[in-house]
């Protein structure tokens, strides 16, 4: 308790001051990332980070964005999904799609769900094997070595491409 001095009527007023600050910092943050989520769905470490970059204080982001996902316009397990079949439209890999979970900060526990979402791969994996074939033939060792390159940066896994390469061996003996 402070004292019922002058300094204690100044400290006491430095620290109403200081609140008004802190809460109009929050809500400074909260707007801002209202405004960011305007255009486009971010994860909390996205928006937590972008704030920082705006030179928001750390609590006043995180004050922000706690508020923001109680009120649901920042919702991690709703945006993990959204991410998956956004890169697996893209033509993207299983690999390469939980790296862009990483790399957007989404929790490692919303993946496995996430991952369920995305469709099978099949017709993909056949479609950029040809397309990165470009007409050659699949006996073609170095075309394939370059074709199944490709296919590995785009975040396929060995067993994927190998099945690609089964499948378009026996449509060329067909």
């Amino acid at each position: 308790m402070i004292p019922f001095t002058r300094s204690g009527v100044i400290a006491a007023r430095i620290l109403v001051e200081e609140e008004k600050d802190e809460k109009t910092a929050v809500e400074a943050a909260k707007r801002k990332a209202l405004s960011l989520l305007d255009r486009r769905d971010y994860s909390r470490a996205e928006l937590l980070r972008k704030l920082s970059e705006k030179g928001y204080d750390e609590t006043a982001a995180e004050a922000a964005l706690e508020r923001l996902a109680e009120l649901g316009f920042v919702n991690d397990a709703r945006y993990a999904p959204i991410v998956v079949r956004h890169y697996a439209a893209k033509g993207f890999g299983a690999q390469r799609i939980r790296g862009e979970l990483q790399r957007r900060g989404i929790p490692k526990e919303l993946w496995d769900e996430a991952m369920a979402e995305m469709p099978a791969q099949d017709e993909t994996v056949d479609r950029l094997l040809r397309k990165s074939l470009r007409g050659a033939d699949v006996g073609d060792r170095d075309a394939l070595r370059k074709a199944t390159d490709a296919l590995r940066r785009k975040g396929y896994g060995w067993d994927e491409i190998n099945a690609a390469v089964e499948r378009a061996r026996a449509e060329l003996e067909e």
